[in-house]
This record gives structure tokens, sequence and C-alpha cells, in this order.
């Protein structure tokens, strides 16, 4: 899961869409980093939109997530494997509401030392990551105020020669059997298909990427640690 990234501004989204942008699209949200419930841009087919982070259901009577119990729930993830079956968020997926996040790049946890140090994830091309998503409009039952909200789409890694390192590990378990999390970049020649395709379009879009596409290290210089990466494996 990713708790934690930088949006890419919203002049890249520009010139990458061809979209005519609301003026005031970038000062709303920090192209510094962003968390859970802060605002940041996310692609609809029909341009650039600002909405929280943390999916807002149809039935939480606030802003902040809240369960039909009154409890509150984290939305700014969402597995793959249940985004069609899921109350929070099965809705917008059944009316095709999939977006992208644009991200220049994103951070998880290595536990690896026995102490979380986070780790950062670019793309290799410099370029900013497309990752999948899924938005929705929920309206305030107070004042009647419409709020764009979003989730980011992750999938399982424990295949995955660097992803399943991220993490804190379950000693519990085999490490094939983790659930480890990751989220679902959507490479370029694939945006269309996913912004408009139809949902079997969309699910064959979901795979992890290629070890060759990251650039990654520490976020913190002064945490920088070897991972136990492969032999043959390409480290940056």
């Amino acid at each position: 899961m990713c708790n934690r990234y930088r949006p890419a501004s919203s002049t890249y989204v520009r010139d990458v869409f061809g979209f005519t942008l609301i003026e005031d699209a970038e000062p709303a949200y920090n192209t510094g980093g962003i968390g859970p419930l802060q605002p940041g841009p996310f692609v609809t087919s029909q341009g650039l939109r600002v909405g929280q982070w943390g999916l807002i259901p149809w039935f939480s009577p606030t802003r902040k997530p809240l369960g039909k119990g009154g409890r509150p729930i984290s939305t700014n993830n969402c597995r793959v494997e249940t985004v069609a079956t899921a109350p929070t968020f099965k809705n917008p997926w059944a009316r095709g509401q999939r977006c992208l996040i644009p991200a220049v790049d994103y951070d998880e946890p290595y536990w690896g030392t026995g102490k979380n140090i986070w780790w950062r994830f670019g793309r290799r091309d410099g370029t900013p990551w497309m990752l999948a998503g899924v938005w929705t409009d929920w309206t305030d039952p107070a004042t009647g105020e419409v709020v764009p909200s979003y989730t980011m789409l992750t999938q399982n890694c424990d295949s995955h020669p660097l992803l399943k390192l991220m993490h804190k590990p379950d000693p519990t378990l085999p490490p094939d059997a983790q659930d480890k999390r990751s989220v679902v970049p959507i490479e370029r020649e694939h945006w269309r298909q996913w912004l408009d395709g139809t949902v079997d379009d969309a699910m064959r879009l979901v795979k992890l990427p290629g070890e060759e596409l990251f650039r990654h290290g520490a976020a913190d210089p002064a945490q920088q640690v070897d991972l136990p990466l492969n032999d043959d494996e390409a480290a940056s």
C-alpha cells in the first residue's frame, strides 16, 4: 500500500494530456508531497481534477470516510482483487470511474534493518508514474457541497524481487504468502485503455512493473542502506 507520494505538477499533466486546466489547480495541492485525506490531482477522461486522497463512500456522513457503523475507515488504497465487491468502492468501479494519479514518486516502508526506512520509488526514465485509481463525487449532506475524492489501487507483490522487500513482514506467514502490496502503474500507451476501456480491458493492465523501470533509494539519503537484491538485479 502507499501512504505518501509526491504528485506531478498540473503543468506536466497539461503538457502530456493536452488538457486545458483550471488556473488554480496547482495551488490546490502540494507538489512537495501529500498523505491520506489531503488534496491531490487525478486525471479522468475529461481532464484534471483535484480531490481528497481517500475516497469518500456515498454512505459516509462526513468528508472523513466513515463506515456504516460510524467508525473511521482507510480509503486511500483499495485492493484490486475486491474493488468490484467492496461496498466503499464497487459503485464508482461499476460506473467506470477509473482515473490516473500522476506521481513523481511514491514511498514505501522498508523494514530490513528492524526499523522503518522510507524507500522512494521513481521511474528510471525520469517521467512521473501514472498510477491506477478510482474516483467519485460525494455530496455533503449538511451543505450540499460536491467533494471529489479518489483511491489508489494496490496489487499483491509477493513475487516481485524489489517490491516484496517493502513493508514490515509478518513472521507467522511464509515469504510467498505475506500479501505485500504495491501500486498499479499504467504505461503511457495504455492510459486511454485504463480510462475509457471496459472493465476487462482495465483489468488486463493490472500487473507488476518490471524492475528495469525503477529508480529507487531511501527518501532520506542519510538512511541509505543496501537492499538484499538478487545478484543479477540492477540496483540504483
